[in-house]
């Protein structure tokens, strides 16, 4: 006797679809070093189906050495290898370890942590912290100028700076006070389209974040905002609509939900996957949290390969190399 289950046909989420996984972590832990720089090769040199280009004068003539995995170009006699001139230059650990690195790292829903990366691929901390770094400052560098258009929604959510209130009840104080804080609070304001992309930025005030998005939404937008008043300025370039969060979270068509949403979605990284992110590289963190949001839709396959490509794109970091040897001096 068979039983119809009513009321089951729900849409599944895409995130659960098959669709969503086209990525295997045991295909990429299983290449080997020549099919991992062959993997790097096609997707840097996609334009010519992974033959070697001089990153100094785009020649393609080079010659290929087969001991040192280097080339050598026939016009300019400069030697490169696969990640020379990218963000992964003057590299130590082999290629397939970045690989899996990318791989790894494309997986997390809410980010990976540098403590967890260094045990999936056992290796330092220290080497795990700069490679996660390297690999987010390729991630947001495509947002770095972005503009907004369309329906923006705009909010600000202070991060950090946490200051322990004192033991004793009758020597505690109100922390939202600015006498009380510690300064070390900083605003990651956001703008994010509905539908559309998401790209955050950092200052220390909310209301600091006005010129900013001035400066980076469309003309002919329509903006929605709470009712802090230093949105107010606002008014006289954009269409705007505010909402009073005191009374609803959304009236008559105006509310902020999808820009909270990204807050949420980074407070959620911060307490249960890094636990503490520093100040001066919140920026980076709001900056791959919103390319997660992005690429909410996009299968961890094509994000692997976005990321790669994105990776190899990306020059020679200025703040990530030698890190720690800086550091140490």
């Amino acid at each position: 006797m068979s039983t119809k289950i009513v009321g089951t046909d729900m849409a599944q989420h895409f995130l659960l679809s098959r669709q969503a996984r086209s990525l295997s972590l045991a295909r990429v832990a299983r290449m080997s070093e020549r099919e991992a720089a062959e993997t790097f090769a096609k997707v840097r040199w996609a334009d010519t189906n992974g033959a070697p280009v001089c990153p100094r004068c785009d020649c393609e003539a080079v010659y290929t050495y087969q001991t040192r995995k280097l080339f050598k170009c026939k016009a300019c006699n400069h030697q490169f290898s696969v990640t020379s001139g990218t963000i992964f230059a003057s590299r130590k650990l082999p290629v397939s370890t970045y690989l899996l690195a990318i791989a790894i790292f494309a997986n997390g829903a809410k980010g990976h942590s540098a403590l967890q990366l260094s045990r999936d691929l056992d290796c330092q901390y220290k080497t795990a912290y700069v490679m996660a770094h390297k690999i987010r400052e390729a991630m947001a560098a495509e947002a770095s100028q972005e503009t907004v258009s369309g329906t923006v929604e705009i909010d600000g959510a202070y991060f950090g700076g946490y200051v322990k209130p004192s033991n004793y009840k009758e020597n505690r104080r109100d922390r939202r006070l600015a006498i009380n804080q510690n300064g070390k609070r900083q605003v990651v304001a956001i703008m994010r389209e509905r539908d559309g992309n998401t790209v955050p930025f950092v200052v220390k005030s909310e209301a600091q974040a006005v010129p900013t998005i001035a400066a980076r939404v469309e003309a002919g937008s329509i903006i929605h905002a709470d009712e802090a008043t230093h949105w107010d300025a606002l008014h006289a370039r954009f269409a705007a609509k505010r909402i009073n969060h005191e009374w609803a979270y959304s009236d008559e068509g105006a509310c902020t939900n999808k820009a909270e949403s990204f807050f949420s979605r980074l407070r959620r990284a911060e307490v249960g996957t890094h636990h503490h992110i520093a100040g001066p590289y919140l920026n980076a963190y709001a900056g791959e949290l919103a390319w997660r949001v992005n690429n909410r839709r996009v299968s961890n396959g094509e994000q692997f390969l976005m990321i790669a490509a994105a990776s190899l794109a990306q020059p020679v970091s200025r703040q990530w190399k030698g890190y720690w040897q800086r550091a140490l001096r």
